[in-house]
């Protein structure tokens, strides 16, 4: 089975319904302050350990939120066996294709945890139907992402494949390599700056208003505020362009009407909890959220995120397709 996310902690700010998925503040724990008296989330934030847990649900699971303490061992004697296995000068290759797939230990892997999907809400850890146009567009985004897809011009192929922007989501969920989040923060501001692939967001806590809603964007327009120890960001103004679950970013698209909020509260010294709310009536019949937690790691290094550099793919997708139409190939 695959795994779940780490037993977590958050009780005061969390949903009666969500109150099992996770233990409490340690008693007595005060969250540090900020020389301007903001809570102090600043650090290095990665989210690759929750790698394994699977972003919906299973079916058979149900409701239940947490694998069963039987579950939860098999599992990680599973990950130890990995871990061994990624330490073997013999490694198999991941998937059996040495043609195509790198050795497994260059894939990063989580740890065993007992949360069964990133999804929380709706219930079941599913995401909800999708409305008639978000149907059709994932349906699209899905053809397009097929490796046989043979693309007629560069504004058909997706910002995943151009190598322009994850989004938010993108950025933000836990993946197998890139899933660093440093904050920073100075009076007036947060900065949320993104390992996966080079974004940076400043999102400002003063008050001010949104952008008008002409200026839009891939990351969209933030705004942040504080409720007790957490902050609370909502971003509007999205382009439409980007994609929304799965890894990576390489899942279902989104459209302009997107309003993603999300929590981030410190549950000890070095855990903080992160939940975001996807509102985007266009696409799914009623919002959904994922909710996990992440750890600070003050070791872990933020590499360049180079995309750009090095992918070929669009100039071979379309010269493939020029070459396909000359009268040669016929």
């Amino acid at each position: 089975m695959t795994a779940a996310l780490s037993v977590a902690v958050l009780a005061a700010q969390t949903p009666p319904s969500e109150q099992n998925m996770f233990i409490e503040t340690p008693a007595g724990w005060k969250a540090p302050k900020t020389a301007w008296g903001d809570p102090d989330l600043q650090g290095t934030w990665p989210s690759g350990t929750m790698i394994e847990v699977p972003f919906e649900r299973p079916r058979e699971l149900g409701t239940r939120a947490q694998l069963t303490e039987e579950e939860y061992r098999k599992f990680a004697a599973e990950m130890a066996a990995q871990r061994r296995n990624d330490l073997s000068e013999d490694s198999p290759i991941a998937g059996g294709d040495q043609a195509v797939t790198p050795p497994s230990h260059w894939l990063e892997h989580g740890k065993p945890s007992r949360q069964t999907s990133l999804v929380v809400d709706p219930p079941d850890g599913r995401l909800p139907p999708p409305t008639d146009d978000g149907a059709r567009r994932d349906a699209l985004w899905r053809m397009r992402a097929n490796p046989e897809y043979q693309a007629n011009s560069i504004e058909e192929l997706r910002p995943y494949d151009r190598c322009i922007s994850r989004g938010v989501l993108g950025s933000s969920f836990p993946n197998i390599y890139g899933t660093g989040m440093e904050i920073i923060q100075q009076p007036g501001l947060v900065v949320i700056r993104y390992e996966m692939i080079h974004e940076t967001r400043i999102i400002p806590v003063d008050g001010r208003p949104h952008a008008g809603a002409k200026i839009r964007s891939y990351m969209g327009d933030a705004r942040g505020h504080w409720e007790g120890t957490t902050l609370v960001v909502e971003t509007k103004n999205f382009n439409g362009r980007t994609g929304s679950y799965g890894r990576n970013g390489d899942g279902g698209p989104t459209t302009d009407a997107l309003t993603l909020t999300e929590r981030f509260t410190p549950l000890d010294a070095n855990t903080l909890q992160y939940r975001v709310t996807v509102d985007d009536p266009r696409t799914w019949t009623r919002p959904w959220t994922v909710a996990y937690p992440i750890t600070r790691d003050s070791g872990y290094a933020m590499f360049e995120y180079a995309c750009h550099e090095g992918n070929y793919a669009m100039r071979n997708i379309l010269s493939g397709v020029r070459a396909s139409e000359s009268p040669s190939a016929r």
